[in-house]
């Protein structure tokens, strides 16, 4: 309130100056976009709790995704690591065997 207050007497002394059009015209237009500021920044205020709760609620989607992943990297890589081993002992097995009957 105190920036109207002081605008107001601003105004009226540039008019009282017969200052050019094309200087009221500029000092009209920058109080408008200050204006338009102000607003946005109090819509912003205002919705910020509602963004911030969908954030938090896609980086916890996001969080379960990846442990999901994760998992099932796991899962996969603990079923290769049985399938070597099981291969490396079927390989053992037939070399022991192609030995026995070699001697």
């Amino acid at each position: 309130m105190e920036t109207m207050q002081e605008l107001i007497p601003l105004v009226k002394e540039m008019m009282a100056q017969k200052s050019s059009r094309k200087l009221v015209k500029l000092y009209l237009v920058g109080g408008v976009l200050a204006l338009f500021g102000v607003v946005l920044g109090l819509m912003e205020t205002v919705c910020s709790p509602f963004t911030a709760t969908s954030r938090l609620r896609d980086e916890d989607a996001g969080v379960a995704t990846l442990r999901a992943t994760r998992e099932s990297q796991a899962l996969q890589a603990q079923a290769l690591q049985e399938k070597d081993k099981q291969l490396d002992a079927l390989l053992c097995s037939r070399a022991l065997a192609n030995r026995q009957h070699a001697s």
